[in-house]
């Protein structure tokens, strides 16, 4: 075998490691070893330094990282081709970067130091996914543990940047291990226990954390709809009037005098509404009619709303116009009703790229066109807002209204929990991904966000999942998919504030300490020696 069939294969072998461990079909056990054979590539590039060797080092780490992506992400196909090439193409190119800085400095320091850069490298590469425009953070490593919540309850004081770190922390020694054989220095007892301590020490912190939680003293009865309405077909044809006829059934089906709240999809109201006309909207006469019905019930549902401005100086940047002299902001929303109370509004504030903003609209739209900005009647940049606002209900259960995509972002969520969340409610629509990993990585995902908050979580999903996760990431009950139905289940309230929702992702924060001062020294050290 050449060393350049070597390369071939070991890179491959990196990407398929990492796809095969990531929920919710893998064994996330391989992810300890996924970025090894891609480090192994890149060793051998430093000393054999052929011609092109850093364009050579993008090439294959781009090659992990794509099929990284196209075997986790493939199912963002059914929702938007371009979309989907898009996301896998820029973020396996994102990835490949983060190794193509690595290799410059690893070049240019030892290697301890250069391993320690990479790490708080991909570390920063993962908060800023979280924040800029073209945002994607699904494949952040943190979240691979999600279906194996047991293994990281100590997400409550570290959040997903924890499990980053751990990951990585194994690979390296795993990679070093590698290092020492080869040099043949390997101790027979020293490197294989290390490994294991670094694997097997964290599960058993783990599970003495969550050990100190043996029951949660307050629990609320909370109701969540899936509707089953199929987003291409059927949502945009539907009269909000017949929205409300089946919610209302679905709600009549589980015997609702006792429970506290009722929560509905995202966006079940898809005839968009006018903000200021709320009142005589279909959304509001079937929340009143639910109140009159069930006095000691309170709504949170999703609904599209629409803002008219007739003045160009109340316009934004991602204001729509629909006519000369009059433009619109378009809202993904959810409202809160409870009887004798006004009702609120809370508008999605993490939007989804492509979808519901236009990143760097400026630059791209005069290339792109429109391309990017069309899913399912979904043809308008959104408008959000910046506080997490939080629906209280009664003086235990305060609901976040978290919608869709937002369920994503940790710290995000945390937002809520300050404000006084006791329950994190997700309204979503995960129909668009039919039934494929997209929507089980989506329901999975919530479970990360109820360890980090030690929150209940309940999830009313149009068409799968829908249910309910208490706060130590244990599903106490859940939908299928394309099922019509609700589900009742009085769930843990807790006003704990964890660590992590007080200090939010600070692990990140040391990270891009260690990025600056790494990549300082390194620069400073390799000019000076070549001055010599």
């Amino acid at each position: 075998m050449t060393a350049k069939q070597k390369k071939f294969g070991f890179s491959i072998f990196s990407g398929l490691l990492l796809s095969i461990a990531w929920p919710t079909y893998g064994y996330v056990g391989l992810i300890f070893f996924g970025f090894v054979p891609l480090l192994i590539v890149f060793q051998t590039l430093r000393k054999e330094k052929p011609k092109l060797y850093m364009l050579n080092s993008f090439g294959w780490a781009y090659l992990s990282f794509f099929i990284f992506n196209i075997i986790t992400t493939n199912w963002l196909y059914f929702a938007s081709s371009f979309g989907m090439w898009f996301a896998v193409l820029a973020n396996s190119a994102l990835m490949a970067l983060v190794f193509l800085i690595y290799q410059v400095i690893a070049v240019r320091t030892t290697n301890r130091n250069a391993l320690v850069f990479l790490i708080a490298l991909w570390i920063g590469f993962e908060k800023m996914h979280l924040h800029w425009e073209l945002a994607w953070p699904w494949l952040n490593l943190g979240n691979a543990f999600s279906e194996n919540i047991n293994w990281v309850q100590w997400y409550e004081y570290t959040g997903t940047f924890g499990g980053t770190l751990w990951v990585w922390v194994v690979n390296v020694l795993i990679y070093n291990g590698y290092l020492k054989w080869k040099a043949n220095t390997f101790s027979n007892l020293v490197q294989p226990v290390s490994v294991v301590s670094a694997i097997v020490i964290p599960i058993f912190i783990s599970f003495l954390v969550k050990s100190q939680y043996d029951t949660f003293d307050q629990s609320s009865e909370i109701i969540v709809l899936q509707p089953n309405i199929d987003p291409y077909t059927e949502k945009y044809n539907t009269s909000n009037k017949m929205i409300s006829d089946n919610l209302f059934e679905l709600i009549r089906n589980q015997e609702p005098e006792d429970a506290a709240l009722v929560l509905a999809p995202e966006t079940v109201y898809a005839k968009s509404i006018d903000l200021d006309r709320f009142q005589i909207s279909e959304a509001n006469r079937f929340s009143s009619q639910l109140l009159f019905a069930y006095p000691k019930i309170a709504l949170v549902s999703g609904v599209s709303m629409y803002e008219l401005i007739r003045s160009p100086e109340l316009t934004t940047p991602v204001s729509n116009l629909l006519r000369e002299g009059l433009w619109y902001n378009d809202y993904n929303s959810a409202f809160f009703q409870k009887r004798n109370q006004p009702v609120e509004f809370y508008h999605k504030s993490k939007l989804v790229v492509g979808v519901e903003n236009f990143p760097y609209k400026e630059i791209l739209e005069p290339i792109l066109g429109n391309v990017m900005l069309d899913l399912g009647g979904t043809v308008a940049m959104k408008t959000t807002q910046d506080e997490r606002y939080v629906f209280q209900v009664n003086d235990n259960l305060k609901v976040a209204p978290i919608i869709c995509y937002e369920s994503v972002y940790g710290e995000f969520v945390t937002g809520y929990v300050s404000n006084g969340a006791t329950v994190l409610g997700i309204v979503t629509n995960d129909a668009w991904w039919y039934n494929t990993q997209g929507h089980k990585q989506h329901f999975s995902y919530a479970k990360l966000r109820a360890v980090e908050t030690r929150r209940s979580v309940a999830r009313s999903a149009n068409t799968g999942i829908s249910g309910f996760i208490d706060p130590l990431g244990e599903v106490i009950e859940k939908s299928n998919y394309d099922e019509r139905t609700s589900l009742k289940s009085a769930v843990p309230v807790s006003s704990k504030m964890t660590f992590y929702v007080k200090h939010g992702d600070y692990i990140a924060r040391i990270a891009y300490f260690f990025i600056l001062f790494i990549g300082i020294f390194a620069i400073i050290k390799h000019k000076r020696k070549v001055k010599r």
